[in-house]
């Protein structure tokens, strides 16, 4: 990727219970119209934020400056990352790339730009390495049928445009080249009460400098190992996902049991939520392993009606019973399993 939420038996009764119902009704609405508050709340963490201008008095870095990644034997010069569509720091990891992958075709924009050359992704797009071709393809058409993306963050938005953009071929050769890369999860994920401050640079959230530390709250701060490595496009960069403390236990309860009117997410996603097909709904993705972040803005979103598309059905009305703090546990959970 390129840098730059009865009836009563008398008529006494009636009359106290009309009152009783009133006052149930607007309890009813003040919880859920603070449930509604806190899910927008969470579009600050989760919804990322489009970088400011490039500085037109910026130093021009050096175009000679040979530029590295940790653990990675290729090396490019700044001139060269400057007008290639990514870096491929570690081809030894994936199978060879299609075009539409690597360099786009026409008005097709490579898939590499945003969601790494393997498809490992960043926690603003999603993991594409491991998802079965079928779901893909799904995805693509939700996209190019406006069912999904142009309800999300604005980062999301240019998938529309790239899904009508992409021939048959493309996505058939797409879809077959990242479903053949193995998965890897690149996510710790910390349980605690406090964290670093942090603020969006280039899609993703960053510590400030110095050491000051605020309360967790109701968030996941998910954040790269090493951001230099972030910034040059390197696709095994690893992350750190702050969720609050106990989150992974109560996650996992909900995962296998559910809650009130809530399906446990293992009957559709799967023991361990490695994903699976059943019959009538079709291929469920697998969740283990994968950003926390993207997960919890998934969730978001359909929660608030964002994604329309009919496969979504019933993970609107899964979303729907559950509270931000709820959302945000089941994705530390799933972030926190292996694939």
């Amino acid at each position: 990727m390129r840098t730059q939420s009865s009836v009563a038996i008398a008529i006494a009764a009636i009359a106290f219970s009309t009152l009783a119902a009133g006052a149930s009704l607007a309890a009813t609405g003040s919880a859920t119209s603070s449930a509604d508050a806190a899910i927008h709340a969470a579009e600050a963490w989760a919804f990322p934020v489009f970088p400011p201008p490039v500085d037109p008095h910026a130093p021009t870095p050096d175009p000679h400056k040979v530029l590295h990644v940790t653990g990675s034997t290729v090396s490019y010069t700044q001139a060269q990352l400057d007008h290639m569509d990514n870096a491929d720091w570690f081809p030894q990891d994936h199978p060879p790339a299609p075009q539409i992958v690597k360099t786009g075709r026409k008005t097709a924009r490579p898939c590499a730009e945003c969601h790494m050359i393997s498809g490992a992704g960043v926690p603003v797009t999603a993991t594409l390495d491991g998802l079965p071709k079928a779901y893909i393809m799904e995805q693509i058409a939700a996209f190019r049928a406006g069912q999904r993306g142009l309800g999300g963050p604005k980062t999301a938005h240019d998938m529309f445009d790239e899904a009508r953009a992409l021939t048959p071929a493309d996505l058939n050769q797409a879809a077959d080249y990242f479903a053949s890369t193995p998965f890897a999860p690149r996510v710790r994920v910390v349980e605690t009460a406090s964290v670093p401050k942090t603020h969006w640079k280039y899609f993703v959230l960053v510590p400030d400098k110095g050491s000051t530390r605020e309360p967790i709250g109701e968030r996941i701060i998910e954040t790269p190992v090493n951001f230099k490595d972030y910034s040059l496009a390197d696709d095994r960069v690893g992350y750190v996902a702050y969720v609050p403390p106990g989150s992974i236990a109560r996650g996992r309860l909900l995962a296998a049991k559910g809650d009130g009117s809530a399906a446990s997410c293992e009957s559709c996603h799967g023991p361990q939520l490695k994903g699976q097909t059943i019959p009538g709904i079709g291929i469920v993705p697998p969740l283990a392993g994968r950003s926390p972040t993207y997960i919890a803005r998934e969730l978001i979103l359909f929660r608030l009606g964002r994604r329309t598309d009919p496969g979504s059905a019933p993970m609107r009305a899964e979303a729907s019973q559950l509270t931000l703090p709820e959302m945000i546990n089941v994705a530390a959970y799933a972030a926190s399993q292996k694939p």
